[in-house]
Formats: structure tokens, sequence, C-alpha cells
């Protein structure tokens, strides 16, 4: 619950390991009560943010000459300071980003999670020892760091996503520029901090912080190699329209998404809704994973309906301090309207709207951005907006079904690809929705979020470019070299290929 008000944070840049002086140029509020400022924080000029790449840059060299285990090792004493800090770190979440404070504490141990997974990966295997058609050489596949990763995250995971793109990134040789999302500077700025607190050598975690302009910046600087980014995808393109004209430039981007939960007739039907409620409410719906559509069979449609209207009246909105309370506030204002827009579209194309949605403005005088959850039945159609465009909220379709191939049919018609779970008893079911629909994670039985870090993340079509996030980040913050070594006294080459320079040595 709630205790004594915090005084804001003074935020600052990081840059080559020295704190940049307080700027007040934005401020972060608490979506739960604006009125409360968690911190004022300063926008990286674009100077700011080349001298950020220029310090990763100069640190580079040396840090990838770093034992691969002693860069490990950094994240080990990281852990253990996440470990110090995680109710305080919980706590600072959900006041900047309205989580629940139990989701809040969750994320920080995903963090914790991906610091341990990166630490137990240095003392692994980083390359392969293959056979060659000469018996006197050896040849080994070996990975390489790029060099220089911006790091640009969003503000609904702000302490686990900027993890799992700095862990992978640092653990590998790269050094990291990191922008958060300016919805939770407070919680990126700890996040640095802690990095420091570590034993990170100057240089190899930088921090700007600002909105749009300044992460471009950091993607129009050509000593940039790599953009790790996470948020929508209109971003997502612009990154990788400007990177396309940089000759050494990798992006890995994951870009939301249009998710299904498919409830099959033979679902344990308890299960199903849990599933159901879960995948849409959880978070406020704030999840890029978050189901904003789920498709019954019909034979299950009205029963599945008719406990929709039972459950949800009874999830609690409110207080993200408040552990009793089941999911928080939106965002922002910005936030609140555009899920109102989507609310008021489904009162035109659904064919029954059961649960409206609208303001709660009853908590905290109304200076809050909390929204109850909108909820409707419609029928599949190509041509609905609610069902094709991402909301990013409490708003969820219920859609019918006849066979499995309808849904199939209906879980992919969509421009993203991201997750997806199938509720069914049946393995020949569970094969045939794994192997037919388009996702990055899919999920059996289970809600379409809770991601675990040793797992890749990322999806196809508008949700990711093919460089999923968490633990398959290595193949983009990486590229691979051949390293091939003649233990013999002269040149034999391969594909039977001569070395007979003609005539004879003077």
């Amino acid at each position: 619950m709630r205790t004594a008000p915090v005084p804001p944070m003074q935020g600052r840049l990081s840059i080559d390991g020295e704190w940049v002086s307080p700027r007040a140029d934005f401020s972060s509020s608490n979506p739960a009560d604006l009125a409360e400022v968690v911190g004022t924080f300063p926008s990286a000029t674009t100077g700011e943010a080349d001298q950020a790449v220029a310090a990763a840059r100069a640190a580079f060299p040396a840090w990838r000459r770093t034992s691969r285990i002693l860069r490990a090792e950094c994240f080990d004493r990281l852990a253990q300071l996440i470990k110090r800090d995680t109710d305080t770190l919980a706590r600072l979440m959900a006041r900047e980003c309205g989580k629940n404070v139990t989701e809040c504490r969750a994320e920080v141990v995903e963090g914790l999670h991906m610091v341990q997974y990166v630490f137990g990966s240095g003392r692994t295997p980083c390359g392969e020892i293959v056979a060659s058609e000469i018996a006197e050489k050896d040849a080994f596949v070996r990975r390489k760091p790029w060099g220089v990763v911006a790091v640009i995250t969003p503000w609904n995971f702000p302490f686990a996503v900027p993890l799992w793109m700095l862990g992978p990134s640092l653990l590998e040789g790269n050094t990291c520029v990191f922008k958060p999302s300016e919805d939770t500077p407070a919680v990126g700025q700890r996040l640095v901090e802690l990095f420091i607190e570590a034993g990170f050598p100057a240089g190899t975690v930088n921090l700007v912080h600002g909105d749009g302009p300044v992460g471009e910046s950091l993607v129009r600087n050509p000593s940039v190699n790599v953009v790790c980014f996470t948020g929508s995808y209109e971003v997502g393109r612009r990154i990788q329209e400007i990177s396309a004209s940089l000759p050494d430039r990798i992006v890995a981007a994951e870009m939301g998404g249009k998710n299904a939960v498919i409830v099959c007739d033979d679902a344990r039907f308890d299960l199903a809704v849990t599933a159901g409620i879960l995948s849409a409410f959880k978070t406020t719906g704030q999840r890029c994973v978050s189901a904003s559509r789920i498709l019954i069979q019909e034979s299950l449609y009205d029963r599945y309906i008719q406990r929709f209207r039972e459950v949800v009246p009874r999830l609690r909105f409110g207080d993200p301090l408040d552990p009793s309370n089941f999911a928080g506030p939106l965002i922002n204002r910005a936030a609140v309207e555009k899920v109102l827009r989507y609310n008021a579209l489904a009162t035109e194309e659904a064919t029954d709207v059961i649960f409206p949605g609208g303001e709660l403005t009853s908590i905290h005088g109304g200076r809050g951005c909390y929204l109850s959850p909108c909820v409707y039945t419609i029928a599949y159609r190509p041509d609905a907006r609610v069902l094709r465009e991402e909301v990013f909220g409490p708003h969820v379709a219920l859609v019918p079904f006849q066979t499995d191939e309808d849904a199939v049919r209906i879980a992919n018609d969509a421009d993203y690809g991201l997750s997806m779970a199938v509720i069914t008893e049946n393995y020949r079911r569970m094969r045939f929705f794994r192997d037919e629909c388009d996702y990055g994670m899919g999920y059996v039985n289970l809600p379409c979020i809770g991601a675990e870090v040793h797992l890749p993340f990322g999806g196809v079509k508008k949700s990711g470019n093919g460089h999923p996030s968490a633990a398959g980040l290595i193949e983009a913050v990486t590229h691979k070299t051949a390293w091939t070594v003649n233990h013999g006294t002269e040149i034999k080459m391969a594909q039977g290929l001569t070395t007979d320079l003609g005539g004879e040595a003077a």
C-alpha cells in the first residue's frame, strides 16, 4: 500500500562512466495519479547522443579483449545487487509504469533470471570445431562481437527487456548505449546505476534519455553497429529504413502483436477461461503478447461468453501499489484516448458489446489513467479493424470458429505474428496449430503471455524481423567467422585445387 510521498528523482545522462549534471527537460509522472512526479530528466542532445556512442566505441577494444568469463563475472555481481534491491525496484516500477507491484516484482525476477542466464553462458561453448577435407587442417566457427549496440526499449517492461538486450550484447564483447522509454526513465536510470555499481568498465554501458528524436540520433549514427529495439511497428520500420543505408548495421526489432488464444471444444473449460482472462487483461492488456482476440469453437461459444460475463466484473483495477488489485492504469492519457477510440469502433463493428469499457474516474479522484475492460462478440470478417489492428489495452474480441482449419485462417489473418495459445487436450490438434499458425512464441494450455529468458522472444510479419531477443539475441549481436589453421608443412587445398605454381623454383 501507499506510504509517504517519495521525492522526485533527478535524472542524469551517463556517458563514459561519468554522470552529467541533472537537467529537468521532461518529467515522468505516475499513471495511477498524474499529479505525482516520479522524476525529472534531461533529453539528450544530438551531441550528447554522439558522445555516448563515441564513448562506447572507445571502450569496445578493451572490453572485447577481456576474457568472456571475466565479462560474465560482472553479471554475477549485478545479480547480487538486483537481489538486494528487488522490492525497491518493484515499487519504483509500479509508480512509474502503473503495473501492479506483484507483476513488477515478477519482472525484476525475470531481469534477474536474464542476468543469471548470461552469467552462466560465460563458461559455455561459444563456437564450433568442424572437420576439414584436409587432414592437416583444423576448422573453427567463431563468434565475434559487432561493436556498438544501441538499445532502445519500451515502457511496459522497463527492467527485463533492457536486460534481454544489454545482457547478451555485453557478454559477447559489445559495448552499449541505452535509451529507455521516455515514459519510464527512472527505472532505466536505476538499472544503469546498478551496472556501474557492479563494476562494468567506463564506456561499456552509456545512458541517454529522451523521446523519438534522441533514438533517431542513435540510429543515424554510423558508429552504431546493432540496433536492438522493442516498440511499435511504425518506429521499428523507421529504424530499419534508416539502417538500410548503412553497410555495417544489424537491426533486431520486436514490434507488437495482434495475438490470439484458440479455445477448442475439448478444452478444460476453467483453464480456458483463466487463460483467456490472463492473456487479455494482465498488465491491463499492455503487453505486446496480450490477446485482443479469443477464438472459441462454436459448441463452447455461448458458455464461454457467459463465464466472461461472470468473471470480468470481479477483476479489480486500481492502485498498482496494492498487491490485491488485478491490474493498474494505462501508461498515459494518450493511451487512454487510443483505447477509447477502439472501444467506440467495437460498438460499430461488433455483434454484441458485453462490456463497453470506460474510464474509472473514482480512483485517485480521476487523476489516473484507469479503464475498465471492453469485451464484445464478433463474427470474423476480414474488413473488421478491431480484429486486425493492435489496441494495447483492456480490449478483447470473442470470435466463434467452426473447424481447426477455420481457426487457423482467422488467427493468421492479421499483419502481426508474435504470440498465440491453443487450449486443447488433443495432441494432434496441438501439432496442427503448432505447424499452421504464424507466431514466434506458442503456448499450449497456457495464456499467450509468460515468456522465459532462456527462450527466444520475437515474431514474424509486422511483429519481428527474424532477430529474436532474450536467449536468441546472440545471433544478432555477434557474427560468425570461419577460422582455418594448417598444421602441415606444405599447402593442400580443398576440392582438389592444385597448388602447382608452374615451373621450378630458382
